[in-house]
């Protein structure tokens, strides 16, 4: 069998085009449902890029180099504002149009994709409920049960703050990272001595302005999500069994990285 030179790889061969393009299967004969599953696996490719940078995010920060940490999270933060802006192709889809095939998706709903759930908990959000929608895909569950199970991104920041030399808590780098985050006044006031003298602790400073990126485009995404909710299904129920509108408005609540939105009250 002869090897593959570089001269022999064409576009579609590298791109796997034939595998990829035959993957969208609209259940019904209704026109706009194609976008439908086009917009949601979009969204599946960067939920997979994203998890890829942020490993190698946590991989460096992890070692101590913060500065080449950077250049992936800042990453990760404009693949975010490409999601976002994503919604807004989803709603060109009218209530008439999405009405016309929402019975044909059954329980389905991006509540339940597992690379969302996992991205929430590298950055701290941690949900074990989240597991029993995946029993029936082994490697998903295990990689989102791997995922809660791991030090988050922040947890990994944290380790670096006491690295170097500030104050933070025992009890919280020694708890278990599988449990949400619970906010911390001591971790502020660790956060606080970075902020209120940036160029001393400049590596820890941009690294918890590029931690706030990541968190303010999860809040952005949330809340385009809500509002292209409402404007396609109103206050009906989601597909998942959720409250539709009012769960997604609780989401807005959560903040990955509590003390870096509280230390501005306090600067």
């Amino acid at each position: 069998m002869s090897e593959t030179t570089p001269s022999d790889i064409t576009y579609a061969g590298y791109l796997a085009l034939d595998d990829l393009l035959a993957t969208q299967h609209p259940i019904s004969d209704e026109h706009d449902e194609m976008l439908f599953v086009v917009i949601h696996q979009t969204k599946e490719l960067w939920l997979k890029q994203i998890l890829h940078e942020v490993a190698l995010a946590q991989s460096l920060v992890r070692a101590g180099d913060l500065v080449p940490a950077y250049k992936s999270l800042a990453r990760v933060s404009r693949i975010q504002a490409v999601m976002t802006q994503s919604w807004d192709i989803l709603a060109t889809m009218t209530p008439a149009d999405y009405l016309r095939f929402r019975g044909v998706l059954g329980s389905s709903s991006g509540f339940q994709s597992d690379q969302f759930r996992r991205f929430e908990a590298a950055l701290g959000l941690k949900d074990e409920r989240f597991l029993r929608h995946h029993e029936g895909r082994p490697e998903a569950h295990a990689a989102l049960k791997a995922a809660i199970a791991a030090p988050s991104l922040y947890d990994d920041a944290l380790s670096q703050l006491a690295a170097a030399g500030l104050p933070v808590p025992a009890e919280v780098l020694n708890r278990d990272v599988s449990r949400p985050y619970e906010p911390s006044e001591a971790v502020e006031a660790a956060w606080l001595i970075v902020y209120r003298d940036p160029e001393r602790w400049w590596p820890l400073y941009q690294l918890a302005e590029k931690l706030m990126d990541l968190d303010d485009a999860l809040l952005t995404w949330r809340h385009k999500h809500v509002v292209t909710v409402e404007r396609i299904i109103g206050r009906r129920r989601g597909t998942g069994g959720t409250e539709g509108v009012g769960y997604l408005t609780e989401t807005l609540k959560r903040r990955c990285f509590p003390e870096l939105w509280s230390l501005r009250t306090a600067l």
